[in-house]
């Protein structure tokens, strides 16, 4: 919110400058954004009279004028051409200063001395905005009773400062000139003046002009009215429209601009109706019709619903509530009698009209943050105030008020030792009231304080509301700093948060980059990764308000993110890369969900380019090592969105842990992806569970360890996985290690067969091994494999 320093002084006095203002004001709460200091670049420029104008002997453009700066005729060369005798111009006189770093200096033109130069409204950085073309174009022209000498900047209202707020929503009070005001006085510590509002009526009655019917109290708890008749339509006064103009409001006509003005000045804004436009002189406060249609001030023709309030007469709608009036009753240069509108709305059915519509206001952001209904009638009179002090019209006695239930004033109870205590500074009981009523809080003397609420204080719920409101006043920067009266603890993460931190460095170390994605998915996903309809990832929980389609559901899986990322940087001429993300999926067992839904860690890895099945494989038994599970099993597997044969399922202590693999070639064809990518989805809580924080050594080995070769020939369905376990499992003790080194398929092997080949370590703790102990594990490996998996060794 835009306030003009001088309008602020009309309501409290300030003697320090701007910046130590505007510092001030944002140690109490009320943030300054900018400061705009207007004219502080222009120095010594001045009104003078042109006196006398000649044309320069040796040019023919330029003039030579005689100018009076107030009691000195100084000599100035032009070449203005839209200036004559008589007129009062802006001079910039020898040594001043203009915006930009302009300096002006005597000089000579054409051989003829010149001791300034006449000024235009670009040259002193006006707003050109509000300007006639009669002021854009060339020398400024000042009206005729401007005082020959006086400091331009005083003439121009150039001698102001324009403070920029930003105004929180909960603070809507402060939406006015009156309202930062108030924050000003008590941050100061001085008092406040209210604006004039005494209003001289004649001796007629308001309800023989106009007649109100408000039929939905619930959107609109407040409605009142007052009349003007024998209206001068015109311009209005230089003070009035410059006050509006620094605030950023175009003026228009002189009853518009006080609607403006006074919704500036006390955050409550108003309308004005043409009496003569409102058929039979009614106005009703009602719900639109659907499909009913307005054309509102700015000539577009909006289309309304039974969910939006208008202001109406007796045959069709004037205004939208709190947002915009019509341009079937506005005030013109014919209006003669107008009706000023002065209500309060519902602030959520503001703000959905508003949204619906597409059409945000002035009027309709203050009403959607709630504008106190208490201001109402004070509004109006200071409108009709303004109206009588600028002569614009006859105030019509009386007004019309319905306010059928009136606002409750909310009184809360303070303790000033509580007050004490919870800002940590000894603040007086004298003191404490002193802040509340710079607020306008008023306070009852009791065991505790009883503090009256303001009404425009919707914000003020509790007695902490209340100390926060006294804090701000004391100043945060005026607390004393002290360590907190506890028993304190060494601050550390816990083991699952080290685990997490440690596998994403672990990940980035193999040359995975972590990636983010949205939770919020679209249904499509699944039939886009092929999973079949009886798949539990397909009972997901739907969004109640989503953004969007495409956003409508909770995942349940993240491999659809990774795809997409895989897709987005393929497509992007990125020729391989490796991501992975460790985020949430949200799962249920019962929909609709009548419970929390369990939100399940899920480390999710997506790969493509010059990579292949084992590089994924690697990466995770780097991870599952780093995180010490040693007792996992990869087996191969099957998963709706994986390429059948090409897929595993990892098993830690007997538990299935998640999938990896190669995608579906038919799910890389719904992503757009022509390459081969492989990607792997891990319950990160099970990892998380089989984990072990305790890491076991043990020394280096005595004895000699002993290498076996076996070659097994087995059926094609066997798995490289289900011979190691065999191994493993029959070898017991002195079994080191089993590593898979070969597979054949050919004329040395019947059709329906391979050979796979393992190089076995045998090696004791204890003793050297003889031929005897290896051999006779050996025997009993082989006779394990043969009869759980027909194998026998290759010859």
């Amino acid at each position: 919110m835009l306030v003009p320093l001088k309008w602020l002084k009309d309501y409290v006095d300030i003697n320090i400058d701007v910046r130590t203002l505007g510092d001030m004001l944002t140690m109490s709460g009320s943030k300054v954004e900018a400061i705009e200091e207007m004219g502080k670049e222009i120095d010594k420029v001045v009104a003078g009279k042109i006196v006398k104008i000649e044309r320069h002997p040796d040019a023919d453009k330029l003039l030579v004028t005689q100018v009076d700066i107030g009691g000195e005729l100084i000599q100035i060369v032009t070449g203005a051409d839209n200036i004559k005798e008589g007129d009062i111009v802006p001079i910039a006189v020898n040594g001043a200063s203009l915006p930009g770093g302009v300096k002006i200096k005597k000089g000579k033109l054409r051989g003829l001395e010149s001791n300034g130069m006449m000024c235009s409204a670009q040259e002193l950085a006006m707003s050109l905005d509000d300007l006639t073309p009669e002021q854009l174009d060339g020398i400024y022209i000042l009206s005729e009773d401007t005082p020959l000498g006086k400091d331009i900047k005083e003439i121009l209202g150039l001698d102001d400062s324009v403070i920029e707020f930003e105004i929180t929503n909960n603070r809507p009070d402060c939406l006015s000139v009156l309202g930062m005001a108030r924050e000003t006085a008590a941050t100061l510590g001085v008092n406040l003046r209210y604006p004039e509002y005494s209003v001289k009526e004649n001796s007629e009655d308001v309800s023989s002009y106009i007649s109100i019917d408000v039929q939905n109290s619930e959107l609109c708890p407040r409605y009142a009215s007052r009349v003007v008749k024998n209206v001068k339509i015109e311009q209005s006064p230089s003070w009035l429209q410059d006050k509006l103009i620094k605030a950023g409001v175009r003026p228009i006509n002189n009853i518009v601009d006080i609607t403006n003005y006074v919704m500036l000045e006390l955050g409550q804004p108003m309308h004005a109706f043409d009496l003569d436009k409102l058929a039979g002189r009614s106005i009703i406060v009602r719900n639109a019709k659907n499909s009913e249609k307005l054309l509102t001030l700015d000539e577009v023709e909006r289309e309304l619903n039974d969910s939006m309030l208008v202001i109406a007469d007796k045959e069709r709608a004037i205004a939208i509530a709190g947002v915009m009036g019509s341009n079937n009753s506005e005030i013109d240069s014919n209006t003669k009698t107008f009706v000023f509108e002065c209500a309060n709305f519902a602030p959520i059915n503001v703000r959905l009209t508003s949204k619906k519509l597409g059409l945000r206001t002035e009027a309709s952001s203050r009403f959607e943050k709630g504008v106190d209904a208490e201001l109402i009638s004070f509004a109006l009179d200071r409108a009709c105030y303004l109206v009588q002090e600028i002569g614009a019209g006859e105030i019509v006695g009386g007004k019309i008020d319905i306010y059928p239930n009136k606002k409750q004033v909310r009184r809360i109870s303070l303790r000033p030792q509580r007050v004490r205590s919870f800002i940590g500074a000894d603040i007086s009981n004298e003191q404490i009231e002193k802040y509340l009523n710079s607020l306008e809080f008023e306070v009852d003397h009791d065991d505790s304080f009883i503090v009256t609420v303001p009404t425009f204080r919707d914000d003020i719920e509790g007695e902490v509301d209340i100390i926060e409101e006294i804090a701000r006043l004391y100043g945060y920067e005026n607390i004393p700093s002290a360590l907190m009266n506890t028993t304190f603890t060494q601050g550390g993460m816990n083991y699952r948060q080290s685990l997490i931190n440690q596998s994403k460095n672990n990940l980035t170390a193999q040359g995975l980059f972590e990636v983010y994605t949205y939770s919020f998915v679209s249904p499509g996903i699944f039939n886009r990764i092929n999973l079949k309809a009886e798949n539990p990832l397909r009972n997901c929980i739907r969004l109640i308000n989503p953004l969007g389609e495409e956003q409508s559901i909770m995942r349940t899986t993240i491999i659809p993110n990774l795809l997409e990322v895989i897709s987005r940087n393929y497509n992007r001429k990125v020729n391989e890369g490796s991501f992975f993300e460790l985020s949430k999926v949200y799962m249920s067992d019962k929909l609709p969900l009548e419970d929390l839904a369990e939100e399940r860690e899920v480390l999710t890895i997506g790969m493509y380019g010059s990579i292949d099945f084992f590089d994924l494989k690697g990466i995770i038994e780097n991870l599952l090592e780093s995180m010490n599970i040693d007792k996992y099993r990869i087996l191969s597997s099957n998963h709706d969105s994986l390429h059948p044969g090409r897929t595993a399922e990892l098993i830690v202590n007997n538990k299935r842990i998640g999938w990896l693999g190669e995608v579906h070639p038919d799910v890389l064809d719904n992503y757009d992806i022509p390459v081969r990518a492989y990607v792997a989805e891990l319950n990160f809580d099970e990892l998380v569970a089989q984990s072990s924080p305790i890491v076991k050594y043990k020394q280096l080995p005595k004895y000699p360890s002993v290498e076996r070769d076996i070659a097994v020939v087995v059926a094609e369905e066997i798995t490289a996985g289900q011979i190691e376990e065999i191994i493993r499992n029959k070898g017991g003790k002195i079994v080191e290690d089993v590593r898979f080194f070969d597979v054949y398929r050919g004329s040395q092997v019947q059709e329906g067969y391979k050979s796979m080949a393992y190089k076995i370590t045998y090696r004791s703790d204890e003793k050297t091994l003889a031929e005897e102990d290896i051999s006779k594990v050996h025997t009993k490996i082989l006779n394990s494999l043969a009869s759980q998996v027909g194998g026998y060794l290759r010859q």
